[in-house]
């Protein structure tokens, strides 16, 4: 599978990058743009960045020749010799003037602690980067290839060089001082490359490739030069291991990739053995191999793909047969490309490179590094964040970095190709940074906009701008501006986040406008307006605070408490206790919920009934000294729960109050004793018991304590007798103060026991004196007049005469007479109200007419001895004259 020769990818200049080249590059990618419009563009794999820092500075006076990678550091060789250690952004660290010419090769240790360089000047040169250790090493023929042993500072300063002269050298130092020299091969053409891996060391030469085992100091495998290629002072070969056993090869057109085996199972991929060698315990497997269609300037793995720096030969020299000395013309030379190829030469993706100056390069002109990585940390086209590899392309005047995109890079791509769903959904799925959500939803809505689909965007800003009051007023302001702030209006949020007064006041006003006075009283209620009570009465508002009774309430809880008392019957008790109960809003909403219901409960006791027990508690933490008041004035709460209540907060007076109704007098009397201390509140509760067994419960405990049997004394006068109190106390009891007390007692007993004869004596003169004069009254008749001599004025003697006196009170004592003889004469049971004939009416309510009466007084007289003389005058004084007129019934009943 082949990919499309992807159009120059954006490079970006490092920090202190140059800059000069801008236009240069602008009108490339103007170039090519034409290539972008005529297929769908695919989304590449890697992005470049430009090397800055230091580089351009050291590229404008001098050429990049070579460079090697470790983990924490760079190693750039120039051509004028000398080796500039740069950090992962470009700027130097340390440099060192190793060589007169130029450098063709560097080596890193594991360790990354020394450095190894050859050069065209014949010379070798390796240093420590941590200290002044410093080795040359003169050959006198230029040098092309050196590797220093993985384990260079623990293994005998052990390394391997090779160049123009043939010679594969391995020189160790000697513990006496000095290096030995040891020659691997020779006499097969000059040295161009040489990479060493654990204990594996991998040369190119004329001849082909050859692999030594340096810990048994054996030859493992050749592998012959590919056919029909340009002789290596052309087309360099280069060798690059993956990992301890494969071994990748570019030349020319060719790859290559090598495993080394030590038993004879199955290749790699499924390729079987191919080469190996005899008499040795390992082989060399070529498990994958393939032509390319253009030159390999470098190769470096990328996983379980491969990383190919193309260089791309002119047309005419493709239609040519290769010949061994190829030069293209000078200036006509292409950019060259990287290739993201499979081990079978599938082609992933292919990315143009526009190096400064490459229409003057030839493939030799550029090398491919990268940091050391682990293979396997690749994962299903991913790399574990931290493990991403980097690659270096290395031009004279310019170096490129590249690695793979990741998550927020795919992103932006989408991004860029109007894939906003896609890039919204991959930021939902926990794809790059969270702070990219923002930018995605932003750029979405944008675009949203543009395509004038105002009702869709205003539909995706609550998943978009999420929680961010900046971005949610900005576009408030904007749907404002395009004048399509109504249908944003549905999904503007009034919490969570709240936005700011002048968002919602926008919002208002158009509310306002088109008379939706309940949505702008929630913006009002929300934002905390002061005015919002204003706006409720002059728009009768009063139905549409059912569910803004937490807002009011923090605003204003007096006014709001008013507000709700007064209308209780459009928003009920429950939805105002379930509104406070359950908003997540910030405050004190158990605090509101005391005052609302204690404004209740003193409009009406029973509206709130149902929230008497939370009631309760809301007195206990809020306002205790209601509690007694609220408990003896409702019905409705739970006295179990009350006292639980009360014995956590150590009420005691309310918990006395509780027991006691509860019918735990004992109890409560206890509570007052023992914890109260109160000697009078006691006796006082006692007392309202009127509850014997109460008292002697009270005299017990009291015992107990001597300090309280004296203030018992003290307390009890009129109710006990304190001479049964103090013969209950325990012989050898030390009462404080007991013989004061004692004279307070008596005293006090004296005393009142002098003023209760004195208000006794009183009473009983007061008592026979009323009761004397209400017997003489209530024996004394009351003359009442027919009509026609009440209208003139005639009195029969002196006893009618008192009669009439006394009109009124015969009036109202006429509706007893009534109720008792039934509006009847007492003797001849006629109705009272005969015509010309007089009624008398007694206190006593009895009546009588005149001539009954009179008939009946004859009788008795006749019939009785008593002496009505010896009644000369009346208690009140009036004269004796005439026969003084009684009720039968009550003087025949008295006799």
């Amino acid at each position: 599978m082949s990919a499309a020769r992807r159009a120059h990818p954006p490079l970006q200049n490092g920090a202190g990058g140059d800059d000069g080249d801008d236009e240069r590059d602008e009108e490339e990618e103007d170039g090519d743009e034409e290539l972008e419009d005529e297929a769908e563009e695919e989304e590449p794999r890697l992005k470049y960045q430009r090397l800055g820092g230091s580089v351009p500075a050291i590229l404008s006076t001098d050429a990049a020749a070579s460079i090697a990678v470790a983990d924490r550091m760079v190693a750039l060789g120039t051509h004028n010799g000398t080796l500039h250690i740069l950090d992962f952004q470009g700027n130097q660290v340390k440099e060192i003037a190793a060589h007169t010419a130029t450098i063709n090769d560097i080596s890193f240790d594991a360790d990354g602690e020394y450095i190894g360089s050859c050069s065209d000047d014949g010379t070798v040169a390796i240093s420590s980067l941590f200290t002044d250790e410093k080795l040359k090493f003169e050959y006198h023929r230029p040098m092309k290839a050196i590797a220093l042993d993985p384990n260079y500072s623990r293994n005998y300063r052990r390394f391997a060089t090779g160049g123009l002269a043939g010679q594969v050298l391995v020189l160790t130092k000697k513990t006496w001082g000095g290096y030995h020299k040891k020659v691997l091969r020779d006499g097969e053409g000059p040295i161009h490359s040489m990479k060493w891996r654990a204990d594996l060391l991998a040369w190119a030469n004329n001849a082909g490739v050859k692999v030594h085992d340096m810990k048994t100091d054996k030859g493992i495998a050749f592998i012959e030069r590919p056919k029909g290629i340009p002789r290596p002072e052309f087309l360099l070969p280069h060798l690059v291991w993956q990992d301890d056993t494969v071994l990748v090869i570019g030349w020319g057109t060719s790859v290559k990739i090598a495993a080394i085996r030590t038993d004879l199972s199955q290749g790699l991929n499924g390729i079987q053995r191919t080469i190996a060698a005899v008499g040795s315990e390992k082989y060399v497997d070529i498990v994958g191999s393939f032509q390319t269609g253009y030159h390999i300037s470098g190769i470096a793995p990328f996983g379980d793909l491969l990383v190919v720096l193309a260089y791309i030969p002119d047309e005419d020299e493709n239609e040519k047969k290769i010949s061994t000395s190829v030069t293209p013309r000078q200036g006509t030379a292409q950019c060259p490309e990287i290739h993201l190829v499979s081990w079978k030469n599938d082609e992933v993706t292919t990315d143009a490179l526009p190096i400064h100056g490459y229409e003057h390069y030839k493939a030799k002109d550029y090398a491919l590094a990268h940091a050391p990585f682990s293979g396997s940390s690749n994962a299903g086209g991913q790399w574990a964040a931290g493990d991403e590899p980097l690659y270096y392309i290395v031009s004279p005047k310019d170096i490129v970095v590249t690695k793979p995109r990741d998550a927020e890079d795919h992103i932006a791509w989408l991004l860029q190709h109007d894939c906003h769903e896609k890039a919204l959904a991959a930021v939902e799925a926990g794809q790059g940074r969270t702070e990219l959500l923002d930018e995605v939803g932003s750029r979405y809505l944008d675009h949203l906009i543009i395509e004038r689909k105002y009702a869709e965007a205003a539909q995706r800003c609550p998943k978009l701008l999420r929680g961010s009051p900046s971005a949610w007023e900005r576009w408030v302001f904007h749907f404002a501006h395009l004048r399509q702030l109504p249908v944003l209006v549905p999904y503007i949020p009034t919490e969570n986040p709240q936005l700011s007064d002048t968002a919602y006041e926008a919002l208002a006003e158009l509310y306002v406008i088109n008379s939706q006075h309940e949505k702008a009283l929630s913006l009002y209620a929300e934002l905390l307006k002061p005015e919002v009570f204003e706006f409720i009465e002059k728009y009768n508002l009063h139905d549409a605070i059912h569910d803004k009774v937490v807002n009011l309430m923090l605003l204003d809880s007096k006014r709001t408490v008013h507000l709700l008392i007064q209308h209780r019957d459009i928003i009920p008790p429950y939805e105002v206790v379930e509104q406070l109960l359950h908003s997540n809003k910030t405050g004190d909403k158990r605090y509101f919920l005391h005052l609302y219901l204690h404004a209740l409960f003193e409009i009406d006791i029973h509206a709130g009934k149902d929230f008497h027990d939370m009631q309760v508690e809301l007195y206990a933490d809020y306002e205790p000294r209601m509690l007694l008041p609220f408990l003896r004035t409702s019905q409705h709460y739970r006295l179990d729960k009350a006292y639980e209540i009360f014995a956590q907060r150590e009420l005691v007076r309310e918990q006395v109050f509780v027991l006691g109704r509860m019918g735990n007098a004992k109890e409560a009397l206890s509570t007052i004793i023992n914890k109260l201390e109160d000697i009078e509140e006691a006796v006082e509760f006692v007392t309202d018991q009127h509850d014997d067994e109460l008292w002697e419960e009270l005299i017990r405990q009291c015992l107990q304590k001597p300090e309280m049997v004296g203030m018992l004394l003290e307390h009890t006068v009129g109710n006990l007798d304190p001479l049964y109190i103090v013969s209950l106390v325990p012989d050898g009891l030390e009462i404080p103060r007991l013989r004061d007390r004692l004279v307070k007692i008596v005293t006090d007993y004296r005393t009142e026991t002098s003023l209760r004869n004195g208000c006794n004596d009183i009473l009983k003169a007061d008592c026979v004196n009323l009761l004397v004069k209400y017997y003489h009254e209530a024996r004394r008749g009351v003359y009442m007049a027919s009509m026609d001599e009440e209208v003139h004025g005639n009195r029969v003697d002196d006893g009618s005469s008192r009669a009439s006196e006394r009109s009124s009170s015969v009036r109202a004592l006429d509706i007893k007479s009534r109720t008792r003889c039934g509006a009847r004469c007492c003797l001849c049971f006629d109705p009272l109200p005969i015509q010309d004939i007089s009624v008398i009416v007694f206190y006593c309510c009895h009546a009588y007419h005149l001539s009954c009466l009179e008939g009946g007084l004859d009788l008795m007289r006749s019939n009785s001895n008593q002496d009505s003389d010896n009644e000369s005058d009346d208690e009140d004084g009036s004269p004796s004259g005439g026969s003084r007129m009684r009720c039968v019934l009550c003087t025949t009943a008295a006799a």
